[in-house]
């Protein structure tokens, strides 16, 4: 199996290797300079950006934007950065199906230096003003935030954002219907105890693809990343709390939320590519320890369009919806998450005289039945690409009918509320509905009555072909 990057220094050297990091060695600021470059680059399709002297901040650096193009999913995974698509899932699926439990050690490098009490103070952080209009500096941008339920030994690894409040608090947003936040409400809040947090902060990359998948319940996402990287992950307790973290974190930051307290949390520029709403009601957390590497490397997201969520949700949630499907008996071949869709669309792949209507609305019925991220269904046959957007725009375009080929459900409770074009009632009660584009075959079609692709693939015989594509160089092409 190939090397999978150790930590978060491995990954940067790696991409220096490959090309696919960009190292900025004048000084710029935290303050919206460095989230502007890497908002733009991000858009640009650019490489990863290395901030090497942070304003104010000597001996702390930032890398910005991890693995926010497929180049940088295949080097995380320890494959070459031009590998295709199909082959960084079919890596990933291979893999996820063994995992490996984590290895818990005595001693790391995340516990360099240990900061408690009165010399706990996240200002000394750089912890970045990333979006013009962002009620605060934010921390979980890329970072895996450690939990678990007061009835389970289940450790849970997910990533949700956390904003500067002052010295020794956060606020944050946990969705209502993500792991953490359902435990919060339903089992700490009506218990009045506090639940115990720890922020974890440039990890190895494998660990952060875990903590970001929708792995199901019950499978620990540390065990999910030892899958992903071949051997078991390396993790170590933390110093105020019973959590577990990556043991190659460069920064941690122990705490528990209240249960009996709130604070202003942003508002922030999320993945969609908008600005979420405005200021809301924030869960509090209350800092006990942060422990760091020497000179440690902060990881951020520079959130908006085409960012680090696209290309994590594209693929692990690809392969969870195309898991999901089979699971209902829904004849798919392949799921693809476009990023440029900002996690809103998927294209789900039939097999060839499988489709219509009625396998139209169970894969409706299979993607609205709980929490519900995409309201954009595009169905083909699994002769389109589902990675190639041409081919599959040119299949929504041709052969979905206007009238019979649409199919709308609607729900409440389950609807994303990140989703702008939801009005505030609807954002409140998480109301929202999704639509299916169905652009595949009628089932029962006549070949007679199947229009003749015009295509090389579909047009020309086998062998002509063969002999075309056997000859290309000496066309000249």
């Amino acid at each position: 199996m190939p090397e999978v990057p150790r930590d978060v220094r491995a990954f940067i050297q790696k991409l220096q290797e490959t090309g696919d990091v960009a190292v900025v060695d004048r000084e710029v600021t935290w303050d919206l300079e460095l989230g502007a470059i890497g908002r733009r680059v991000a858009e640009a399709d650019g490489p990863a950006v290395w901030f090497r002297h942070i304003q104010d901040y000597p001996g702390h650096s930032i890398f910005a934007n991890p693995i926010a193009t497929w180049r940088r999913a295949a080097v995380a995974l320890g494959l070459a950065p031009d590998v295709p698509i199909p082959t960084i899932y079919e890596t990933y699926s291979s893999r996820e199906n063994n995992p490996i439990p984590p290895r818990t050690v005595s001693d790391a490098p995340c516990k360099e230096i240990v900061l408690t009490g009165d010399d706990v103070d996240i200002n000394a952080l750089p912890a970045p003003m990333v979006h013009e209009g962002d009620g605060g500096r934010y921390i979980g941008t890329w970072c895996i935030v450690a939990s678990r339920a007061l009835d389970s030994d289940w450790l849970n690894w997910g990533t949700y954002r956390f904003m500067v409040h002052n010295e020794r608090t956060l606020t944050g947003w946990p969705l209502p219907t993500s792991h953490f936040g359902k435990v919060l409400q339903e089992q700490y809040v009506p218990r009045n105890i506090p639940m115990p947090v720890s922020i974890a902060i440039g990890a190895d990359p494998a660990s952060h693809l875990a903590a970001t998948s929708t792995t199901r319940i019950g499978r620990e996402e540390a065990a999910l990343a030892g899958a992903l990287a071949g051997r078991p992950i390396d993790v170590i307790r933390c110093h105020t709390n019973d959590l577990s973290v990556p043991a190659t974190s460069e920064i941690v930051i122990e705490g528990e939320v209240l249960p009996d307290q709130i604070a202003q949390e942003g508002p922030y520029g999320e993945y969609p590519g908008f600005r979420s709403g405005e200021m809301g009601r924030g869960v509090l957390f209350r800092v006990a320890a942060i422990t760091h590497r020497r000179n440690p490397i902060w990881t951020m997201d520079c959130t908006g369009v085409k960012d680090c969520s696209s290309i994590v949700t594209a693929l692990g949630g690809g392969i969870g919806i195309r898991r999901s499907l089979e699971r209902h008996g829904i004849p798919v071949t392949m799921v693809y998450v476009p990023p440029e869709g900002a996690i809103h669309m998927v294209v789900v792949g039939i097999r060839r005289g499988q489709g219509g209507p009625d396998v139209a609305r169970r894969t409706l019925e299979a993607l609205t039945a709980r929490r519900v991220y995409m309201s954009k269904i595009i169905m083909v046959d699994e002769d389109v690409d589902v990675f190639n957007m041409g081919e599959v725009i040119h299949a929504l375009s041709t052969k979905c009918h206007p009238v019979r080929g649409v199919h709308v459900v609607t729900y409440d409770g389950r609807a994303q509320t990140l989703t702008p074009y939801y009005n505030p009632d609807e954002r409140s009660r998480r109301a929202g509905a999704t639509m299916l584009f169905d652009a595949t075959w009628p089932p029962g079609l006549r070949a007679e009555d199947t229009p003749v692709p015009t295509t090389f693939q579909g047009t020309f015989s086998e062998e002509l072909k063969q002999h075309v594509l056997a000859n290309w160089k000496s066309y000249g092409l």
